[in-house]
């Protein structure tokens, strides 16, 4: 066969190849296609609906971790406020005795320099060791402070200053006027001191 042959013979296969394509296909065929088309986009649209229902599901269960979370923040929160509210319930009465107190204080340095009324003085120191007692029970702590303590703002009121009467007392605590308390942890009056300049 000559290259001609040849070539006629291809362009027959392929013309008999085109019109083999051009066919129409069974109608039966077609159906059959079709419902198996059917069946796959109704696979695709379940799984495509499970994983939107995973999604909304991963929400929710986020959401509802979340909502735990902020609840179990919640009942921490308030039960903390709760405490700090019984520990400090009575600070205003306990702020309203302190002035008493230093009354009480007044008092018994006055009748320990009066050699006459012993008596009176341990009657009236039984009073108040008791009233301070009673106060201690309820939260109440003086502030210790010394006089050569360093000042410290944050716990300290300065009411004056003075010269230093050496180098080592400048910004040290020279004379105390009043007492300072606190109730737990909480200050409710800071002692009023004097401080070297």
């Amino acid at each position: 066969m000559s290259k001609k042959g040849k070539i006629e013979e291809i362009k027959e296969e392929f013309q008999e190849l085109q019109s083999d394509e051009n066919l129409e296909v069974d109608p039966e065929n077609r159906a059959a296609d079709s419902e198996i088309g059917e069946e796959e986009r109704e696979k695709e649209e379940e799984v495509s609906s499970e994983d939107q229902l995973k999604d909304e599901l991963a929400k929710e269960k986020d959401k509802c971790l979340r909502l735990f979370a902020e609840f179990e923040n919640y009942k921490k929160r308030t039960s903390k406020e709760r405490m700090e509210l019984f520990k400090t319930a009575g600070q205003e009465v306990l702020v309203s005795l302190l002035p008493v107190l230093d009354d009480f204080d007044r008092a018994l340095k006055e009748l320990s320099k009066s050699e006459e009324d012993k008596e009176m003085f341990k009657g009236v120191e039984l009073i108040h060791n008791k009233f301070k007692e009673t106060l201690k029970h309820k939260g109440l702590e003086q502030i210790e402070v010394v006089e050569g303590d360093v000042f410290d703002a944050e716990v300290h009121e300065a009411i004056t200053q003075i010269p230093a009467p050496d180098k080592n007392m400048k910004g040290k605590i020279i004379a105390i006027v009043e007492k300072g308390f606190k109730l737990g942890d909480r200050i409710i009056r800071h002692p009023k001191v004097v401080v070297g300049n």
